[in-house]
């Protein structure tokens, strides 16, 4: 034989009966007030700063370009040298949030070759961006992070707008990093918090590669070359291999 324990008592909200008790696993923090919930806000974030921090810093290019390799690729297959015509897929990015190095983190695509991103792609790897390392019409970053990537590798760095799609003139260098005169506070940099605006229509460089491939995508890039951007890039091919004369 058996017996039937009884049922535990109920927990129901009713005149008399106390409400349950809260885990501690669901519980969240809340703030009660605008200081209370700033100070919370800045130590989640010095908490996020000290986690990335722990990670291994990015390397810099002789050129002062910072980046991370992603994926190593295959040597037996090529190394980018300076001279080499490459076929490249790659992704802008703006920064993320909590992209404090300027490279980690996830950001939005500003735009892209290769990945299947764009209207104009019917699949990813259906397009390509094909340069010469070193050419001037590059992106002086793009430039400085091409040699030394195997092929098949993955390499993701950082674009001020002095080594992006910024004209070169004084009354532009107002970013991250700049020396103009510049305009406005501008609030929503990462690298450089103080960083200023400049004006856009005549500091924009549409001479620089890569470039925007629709309208779209040129005005996404318009209102961001005068930010710190993130580029990730991956070497399909090495087309043409520089050859020096007289070898």
């Amino acid at each position: 034989t058996f017996s039937l324990s009884p049922p535990p008592p109920a927990n129901a909200l009713v005149k008399g009966n106390a409400p349950p008790t809260k885990t501690k696993g669901g519980e969240k923090l809340k703030c009660t007030n605008v200081e209370e919930c700033q100070e919370m806000a800045y130590k989640r974030e010095a908490e996020l700063r000290e986690q990335e921090s722990q990670g291994p810093p990015p390397l810099v290019t002789p050129g002062g370009t910072r980046y991370r390799d992603v994926e190593s690729g295959d040597e037996t297959k090529g190394v980018v040298k300076d001279g080499d015509e490459v076929v490249l897929f790659y992704k802008v990015l703006k920064l993320g949030k909590r992209s404090y190095d300027g490279i980690s983190g996830e950001g939005t695509v500003v735009f892209s070759r290769g990945y299947g991103f764009e209207d104009d792609e019917k699949a990813p790897g259906s397009k390509s961006f094909i340069t010469t390392v070193g050419a001037f019409q590059n992106i002086l970053a793009l430039n400085d992070a091409l040699p030394g990537m195997n092929v098949g590798g993955v390499r993701r760095f950082a674009i001020t707008p002095q080594k992006g799609w910024e004209k070169p003139s004084r009354a532009c260098d107002g970013g991250p990093g700049g020396r103009g005169a510049g305009g406005d506070l501008r609030t929503d940099y990462v690298v450089v918090p103080t960083a200023t605006m400049v004006a856009t229509e005549a500091c924009f460089d549409n001479t620089k590669l890569p470039f925007p491939t629709s309208y779209a995508q040129e005005r996404r890039m318009a209102q961001r070359f005068d930010q710190s951007l993130i580029m990730e890039v991956q070497v399909v091919n090495i087309q043409k291999e520089r050859t020096l004369l007289g070898l």
